[in-house]
């Protein structure tokens, strides 16, 4: 049995990455310092009993080097990170310490136990910058800038994983993620405003849009974010992936869509514009296809209708 190890493996991606590696037959070693992710959110997975194991562990201390050591994982999925750009743009060095410190963490661990593959969470709504062209390929990514210090660090962290390729022979595939929705999503935190949207309207809440409403991104549901990290642990080596839907969608028009599933009646307020966000984004996803045997399948509507329905469940 095939061991893999999810770093972040409590939280919201993360989480469901457990769930499908166990359903695939694999042994799964889950890692999270429940900063951000919840227990609750491996129901499903402790279902599985002694195919899961859980571990709380910040991916940034030293004794993350035992956990390699005693389970000499084949593949690590590496979901964990600082994930907001507001919080980036507040605390650079708290973003670089997490994703940049940490990551060189687990690249040294995998690295030094003869790991096979690092699947790495990247960023497609920040890697690029502001885009010249949509949807943007990931050869954009050679003249990018980025404009927040999280999409900094995801770039940086791509030129790591790169070097590790280079000179230790760990292989990697990156993955370039819309902005990821779904059941179990954090609706408290600063990212996932869809799932802030939803805990709010059903709760009866006037939810904030921040600028005019009028960005767009690329809305990309859980489940074919998942199959993408599933399938990248076999194919796609040394290669940065967009995975999203090649469709841009703006605040505006998500929140009059959610204002039909949930029944909120009410308008939103508006904020001033956030310092770090884009003003379009859509990933195009030709590479995912040829190089993965990927493609997105879930619709906007019935991806939003799943997350909706999970929250009304609790």
């Amino acid at each position: 049995m095939a061991t893999y190890l999810v770093t972040g493996g409590a939280g919201f991606i993360g989480s469901h990455l457990c769930d499908r590696l166990l359903a695939e037959g694999k042994r799964v070693v889950a890692v999270d310092d429940l900063s951000s992710g919840r227990i609750a959110n491996l129901a499903e997975a402790r279902s599985y009993g002694q195919q899961l194991t859980f571990h709380t562990i910040d991916i940034r201390h030293p004794e993350i080097r035992a956990l390699f050591e005693r389970y000499r994982p084949e593949v690590v999925l590496h979901t964990a990170a600082q994930p907001s750009v507001a919080v980036s743009i507040k605390d650079p060095a708290l973003d670089a310490s997490i994703n940049l410190i940490g990551l060189l963490n687990v690249l040294e661990c995998a690295a030094g136990t003869g790991v096979r593959k690092v699947v790495f969470a990247a960023s497609g709504g920040t890697l690029y910058g502001e885009p010249k062209a949509l949807p943007v390929k990931e050869n954009a990514r050679n003249r990018a800038k980025p404009v927040s210090p999280y999409g900094i660090s995801k770039a940086v962290g791509i030129q790591y994983l790169e070097f590790y390729r280079r000179t230790r022979g760990l292989d990697f595939t990156a993955l370039a993620l819309g902005n990821i929705y779904g059941p179990r999503q954090d609706p408290y935190g600063e990212a996932g405003v869809i799932a802030i949207f939803t805990a709010g309207m059903l709760s009866g809440e006037t939810p904030t849009i921040f600028g005019d409403g009028e960005q767009t991104r690329d809305y990309t549901f859980v489940d074919d974010a998942v199959h993408a990290f599933a399938l990248a642990a076999e194919r796609g080596s040394g290669e940065v992936v967009n995975v999203g839907t090649g469709v841009e969608t703006s605040v505006n028009r998500l929140f009059n869509l959610m204002c039909t599933l949930t029944g909120f009646r009410g308008q939103p307020q508006y904020g001033p514009r956030r310092e770090g966000d884009l003003r379009r984004s859509a990933l195009d996803v030709e590479l995912a296809a040829k190089e993965l045997g990927w493609q997105p399948w879930t619709s906007l509507k019935d991806g939003l209708r799943m997350t909706v329905d999970s929250f009304r469940q609790g």
